[in-house]
């Protein structure tokens, strides 16, 4: 079986408190982005050992602590599935705050659960994904969600950002997330993130926040730089995607960036 695993962008991002667990509480809307993806081939084995293959980008983990491989280990040891080869083809960049990784552990519960005919409803894989990952359980549909708690409260939404242009770009460097959290002070908004995304496109800039932007963008004068050149090549709204450290701005025409940076990756899709 061949699935691809598409990253997701973060419109809008709470950080409302720090939860006793040690996880914070967040209100985010993610959204499915579809520039880029990772492709996942997965083939069933009767040696009852899990087998992955990597390329493209290189993977900067142990294979025993990739989620890919968490997923088949979690569905291994809950429901007795058999072995698996996983040939995974990397292209989601790492420390973006894309959800490259979560994405390929969603895709993955999604093949195994066909291939292995455990008859597991979306529901039931959204509650094994969260055992993976705060933001896994979105990627089990990859559709517009509000996502609260720690990420994996679901609520589908109508995407209001639906037919409009989308440029990623991310820049050499990641940021991991623990860092990114350090830096931010949790605070409750006066207007929840559902009613400012009612409000005209004209005032997201203004009201739609990710509130790891203040502190990572004095830390990476980088990121200040493609915000300001995302908004100079048209979009009308630029934000953070997740913890960082891609950028992405919005635009309700086909639009025409140039990376200001030799190393800086760049994406574009219709949402």
């Amino acid at each position: 079986m061949i699935l691809t695993a598409y990253p997701k962008i973060n419109l809008g991002l709470d950080i409302l408190r720090r939860r006793e667990d040690g996880f914070h509480e967040i209100d985010t809307l993610m959204l499915p982005f579809r520039g880029v993806g990772d492709t996942l081939e997965i083939v069933p084995t009767i040696d009852g050992a899990i087998h992955l293959d990597t390329n493209g980008l290189t993977i900067d983990c142990a294979s025993d602590r990739n989620l890919v491989v968490k997923a088949w280990l979690l569905l291994h040891n809950r429901y007795g599935i058999g072995g698996a080869h996983i040939s995974l083809d990397k292209q989601i960049p790492f420390g973006a705050g894309l959800g490259g990784g979560s994405a390929d552990a969603a895709m993955t519960l999604v093949a195994l659960n066909e291939i292995y005919m455990l008859g597991l409803t979306t529901a039931e894989l959204e509650g094994l994904a969260a055992e993976l990952g705060s933001d896994v359980p979105f990627f089990i549909t990859s559709q517009a969600m509000f996502c609260r708690g720690r990420g994996e409260i679901l609520t589908p939404t109508t995407n209001p950002a639906e037919g409009l242009w989308c440029v990623v770009s991310k820049p050499s460097f990641g940021i991991p997330t623990a860092a990114a959290y350090a830096g931010v002070t949790p605070h409750i908004p006066t207007l929840p993130l559902e009613e400012r995304l009612k409000l005209p496109r004209t005032e997201w800039q203004a009201e739609i926040v990710n509130d790891f932007e203040a502190s990572l963008f004095e830390q990476h004068l980088e990121l200040k730089s493609i915000h300001r050149a995302l908004k100079n090549s048209g979009a009308f709204y630029v934000s953070m995607s997740g913890s960082g450290s891609a950028m992405y701005g919005l635009y309700d025409h086909e639009p025409h960036y140039s990376p200001i940076y030799t190393d800086e990756k760049v994406f574009v899709a219709k949402l």
